[in-house]
C-alpha cells in the first residue's frame, strides 16, 4: 500500500483498527478532532467475544458470571469483562501513525477534505467516527461511581448485575429502566440506571431521579457521575451500501438490541486488516448475506422492544435469559449466525404469553424509517 489507510476517528474502533494496521506494517493516518482525549465511558462485553491479542492492562475486571433479575434474581453463567477504559486506550498504541488533529468536512473516494483546508489522499479511507447524530431509538443512562462497600447491598452477593428490572416500572405508560452494577477496579463500582431503548428514551434527569429512589437516596462519597446517551443504530441502516467503508458503531458493528459495540469491533478488526493489507475491499467479507440478514433481524428486534409494555419487557428478558447460554450467545454475539439468531428469537416468542407474541409479531413486521430494512433490498 503506497498511500496507506486513512482512519477517521480515534475512538475504540478507529484506534483499534489503526493499532492493528500498524502491527501489520500498513501505513496509517488517523484523523480526529481530539486524538488525545482520554476516554471516559464504561465499556464491557462478554468475555468470549474478546480477541486474544488484547493487553491484559485493558481489563478492569474479569467475571465468571453475572446476575440478572426480572421479577426474581437469577444468574447468567457466562464470563463478562469490564474494560479499564483508559487502559484500553493506552494499550492500543499508535506509534508510527501520522496523527492529524483536524475535522473532516468531506470524504470523496480516497480523498479526505479537512476543515483547515488540507486534503489527505490515501489508498483507502475507513470511517470510524461513531454513530453520527441521526434520528433513531436511543439508549440513555445515568450512573454514579462509588466504593465497594456502598455497592455491596445492591449486588446481593453477585459479582455484578447486568440487568435488575425490579423496581424499574414507574407506571404502566412510562418506559421501564434497570439497574446495572459492575466493578471498575481500584475498589470502584458503577451503579447505573439504564433505559435500554426509547424513541424518545428517558431523559437523564428522570434516570437520576429513578436511581435516587432505587438507592433510597444518592449516597455520600460519590466519586463521579456517568451520563450515557447514544443512538442504537449506525449512521446508515444498511452500511454495506455506503460508498465509504464504515467500521465500528458508525458501520453497523453494534448490536441494536443491546447497544454493545466495542467488542464487536475488536472481534472483527483483524478481518478488516487482513483485507486492507491484501488490497481487498473489506465490505464483502464483513457483510456477507448472512451478516446482512442477522443485522436486519436485529433491527426488527429493536422495533419489537420499542412496542413492548413495561411488564412485557421484563417477561421478554426473563424468557431470553432462561434460554441455554449457546442460544443467548448466538443472538448477542454472532453477527452472521442466521440460524442461531432465528432459533433464539423463536425460543423467546414461544416462552411469552399470547398478547406479547402479538406485539412481537407486529414489531417484527414493521419497517420504521430509522430501520430502512426492506428485505427486498438486501
Amino acid at each position: 500500500m503506497a498511500g496507506g489507510v486513512i482512519v477517521l476517528g480515534a475512538g475504540p474502533a478507529g484506534r483499534a483498527l489503526a493499532h492493528r494496521l500498524l502491527a501489520a506494517a500498513v501505513p496509517v493516518t488517523v484523523v480526529d478532532t481530539h486524538p488525545d482525549r482520554v476516554w471516559q465511558s464504561t465499556f464491557a462485553c462478554w468475555s468470549d467475544e474478546l480477541p486474544d491479542w488484547l493487553d491484559p492492562a485493558a481489563f478492569a475486571a474479569r467475571l465468571d458470571r453475572v446476575g440478572v433479575a426480572g421479577t426474581a434474581l437469577d444468574e447468567v453463567d457466562r464470563g463478562y469483562t469490564v474494560f479499564d477504559t483508559p487502559g484500553l486506550q493506552r494499550s492500543l498504541t499508535l506509534d508510527g501513525a501520522d496523527i492529524v488533529t483536524d475535522r473532516v468536512t468531506e470524504v470523496d473516494g480516497a480523498r479526505v477534505h479537512l476543515k483547515s483546508g488540507r486534503v489527505l489522499t490515501g489508498d483507502v479511507v475507513v470511517d470510524c467516527r461513531g454513530a453520527l447524530t441521526h434520528e433513531a431509538p436511543r439508549q440513555t443512562a445515568y450512573g454514579i461511581v462509588v466504593d465497594k462497600a456502598t455497592a455491596a447491598p445492591f449486588l446481593e452477593d453477585h459479582e455484578a448485575l447486568l440487568m435488575d428490572w425490579r423496581g424499574g416500572i414507574v407506571d404502566r405508560r412510562a418506559l421501564p429502566s434497570f439497574l446495572y452494577v459492575v466493578p471498575l477496579g481500584d475498589d470502584e463500582y458503577l451503579l447505573e440506571e439504564t433505559c435500554l431503548v426509547g424513541l424518545p428514551a428517558l431523559g437523564l434527569d428522570e434516570l437520576k431521579r429513578r436511581l435516587d429512589v432505587r438507592l433510597g437516596g444518592l449516597p455520600s462519597g460519590v466519586r463521579r457521575a456517568e451520563r450515557v446517551a447514544f443512538p442504537m443504530t449506525g449512521s446508515s441502516p444498511q452500511p454495506w451500501r455506503d460508498p465509504t467503508f464504515r467500521f465500528g458503531a458508525a458501520g453497523g458493528f453494534k448490536n441494536p438490541t443491546t447497544g454493545y459495540s466495542v467488542a464487536y469491533s475488536l472481534m472483527c478488526v483483524d478481518d478488516v486488516v487482513a483485507a486492507l493489507a491484501a488490497g481487498r475491499d473489506p465490505m464483502p467479507e464483513l457483510w456477507p448475506s448472512s451478516a446482512r440478514a442477522v443485522h436486519n433481524l436485529r433491527l426488527r428486534g429493536l422495533s419489537v422492544l420499542l412496542r413492548l409494555s413495561p411488564t412485557q419487557t421484563i417477561a421478554f428478558f426473563e424468557a431470553f435469559f432462561a434460554m441455554p447460554i449457546e442460544a443467548q450467545r448466538s443472538y448477542l454475539s454472532r453477527r452472521d449466525d442466521l440460524t442461531g439468531t432465528m432459533g433464539a428469537m423463536t425460543r423467546v416468542i414461544r416462552a411469552v404469553d399470547m398478547r406479547t407474541r402479538a406485539v412481537v409479531a407486529r414489531g417484527a413486521m414493521s419497517t420504521p424509517d430509522w430501520a430502512g430494512n426492506d428485505p427486498r433490498r438486501g
